[in-house]
């Protein structure tokens, strides 16, 4: 398991610093003109460091489940406090891919182009739910780690 955490930390790191990144630069980046000139630019390119960084996780996060031995703890309901952790963990990431697909389908498919109000609201609305449930992902992932 040892290079797999490891791998599995850069890019959590990756994923998150990315997601507190973009973050900032939406709350501070007030003026409409600037936007314009910026997120054209760093969008994809973020996009697709981002897309690396959840493959890996979902990657190594399967096999590090599967190293733990806490696959077939969770396929035979097993009720201890590892396994109901894990589980409100999956969860969210499962909240959090679902989200990011959205994101970056409105994001790709608008990319240069005007949002309507529906499409920067979701966009918007799913950014921001990442951001949020990273930090209960990175949560579980901690208690996680320290009861193995």
């Amino acid at each position: 398991m040892g290079l797999f955490i490891h791998i599995h930390l850069i890019a959590a790191i990756a994923w998150i610093g990315g997601s507190v990144f973009m973050f900032v630069l939406g709350v501070t980046l007030i003026d409409k003109e600037k936007q314009k000139q910026v997120y054209p630019h760093i969008g994809p390119i973020f996009g697709y460091f981002e897309l690396v960084s959840i493959v890996i996780l979902l990657l190594t996060g399967t096999v590090m489940i599967v190293d733990n031995g806490l696959y077939h703890m969770l396929l035979n309901n097993d009720d201890n406090i590892i396994v109901q952790t894990l589980k409100k963990k999956l969860i969210l990431v499962a909240i959090i891919v679902i989200a990011t697909i959205i994101h970056f389908f409105i994001a790709f498919r608008t990319n240069g182009k005007e949002r309507t109000k529906m499409q920067n609201f979701i966009s918007r609305g799913s950014s921001l739910l990442i951001f949020f449930l990273n930090l209960f992902v990175l949560h579980y992932a901690i208690m996680i780690r320290s009861m193995l």
